[in-house]
């Protein structure tokens, strides 16, 4: 198969088939609100939720607001913590309850507060209790479960975890190549998610350092890997998966500047209609990204950081929007 072929291909998960650009979790950012706007440029991609402790999923505490979505954000791919085989059939429950595509079993995470509780890539240490909480997902799903690692957590075993995930019956795996104490700094251990792709007869995905198209192929070349999970490279980008897409297929895609600032307002307004006034907060991570490249940005960035009401930004969202010369208007596809 040439590049060309693999690039038209999709990842098989299960039963399911997705094209290879999926939209990775990022806590705060890939919520509801963010992945309807990606719907608008990638319809049939898998998307993943944010993670949730399956202990808040099922006492109610903070998962139910990431359980309110709607049926267009899917295909998508729940993802969750565990630390334990408490609360996972009452989660899993709730979870297929809400209609979802998978289920993800987050054992990457790097976080202080995640691996506090021996949540996340603190399980990496301990493949005795992992695979007990493996076996309990799989025994309670009948839809695909994957499950998404790093390289270790404070020394390399991805070989062997990778092994005693497809072992436990999960569909895929997902893999960032780094070390929990990297957590997002120094080069991702490409060399080490080809030597996973190569022990396991799962599809492998990669997860970190992955940006654009430029770098996913870099990557294929590396790894052969199924799929590629954007999280960071996805921030306030919601069209990124479709251009990774067009980018592969050797086609032209540009996203004008007066595209990003109507995108940039149509998510204020979704992040206020799903968390009312707070959204106007939850949003302003989101700002410097949006309007990077607009006329004295760092200027209206000041201006937009300190904006007290989305009244505010709104109109210095639109005062920037009036700026941009006309002939930049409507996306560039060749």
């Amino acid at each position: 198969m040439n590049n060309l072929e693999y690039w038209r291909g999709s990842i098989t998960i299960g039963s399911l088939k997705f094209p290879r650009f999926i939209g990775g979790p990022l806590d705060g950012i890939t919520d509801s609100p963010f992945r309807k706007l990606v719907r608008d440029f990638s319809p049939t991609e898998l998307l993943y939720t944010e993670m949730r402790h399956v202990a808040w999923v099922a006492n109610d505490k903070g998962g139910v607001k990431a359980l309110d979505f709607e049926q267009i954000e899917r295909p998508i791919n729940y993802q969750v913590a565990a630390n334990s085989i408490d609360f996972i059939e009452k989660a899993c429950d709730k979870i297929l309850a809400a209609g979802v595509d998978m289920l993800d079993l987050n054992v990457g995470c790097p976080a202080r507060n995640v691996i506090g509780s021996g949540s996340g890539s603190a399980l990496m240490a301990d493949p005795e209790r992992l695979e007990r909480i493996l076996k309990t997902f799989r025994a309670r799903l009948p839809i695909p479960f994957t499950v998404k690692i790093r390289a270790g957590f404070k020394t390399c075993n991805a070989l062997d975890i990778a092994q005693l995930v497809q072992d436990c019956g999960a569909d895929a795996l997902a893999i960032h190549p780094r070390l929990q104490t990297q957590h997002f700094e120094g080069r991702p251990d490409y060399a080490l998610v080809a030597q996973v792709k190569k022990a396991v007869s799962i599809p492998v995905i990669v997860s970190g350092g992955v940006v654009n198209f430029k770098t996913a192929a870099l990557v294929y070349d590396q790894t052969g890997v199924d799929g590629f999970l954007i999280g960071r490279g996805i921030w306030a980008q919601p069209w990124k998966l479709h251009e990774m897409a067009e980018h592969s297929q050797g086609r032209v895609y540009v996203v004008p500047r007066d595209t990003v600032l109507l995108y940039a307002l149509k998510h204020l307004e979704a992040m206020l209609t799903y968390y009312g006034p707070k959204g106007l907060y939850a949003f302003r991570k989101h700002l410097p990204f949006y309007i990077r490249g607009v006329q004295d940005a760092s200027h209206l960035r000041k201006k937009l950081v300190v904006a007290e009401s989305s009244d505010e930004v709104r109109q210095l969202l639109l005062s920037a929007l009036g700026s941009v010369p006309d002939e930049a208007s409507g996306l560039s596809r060749a």
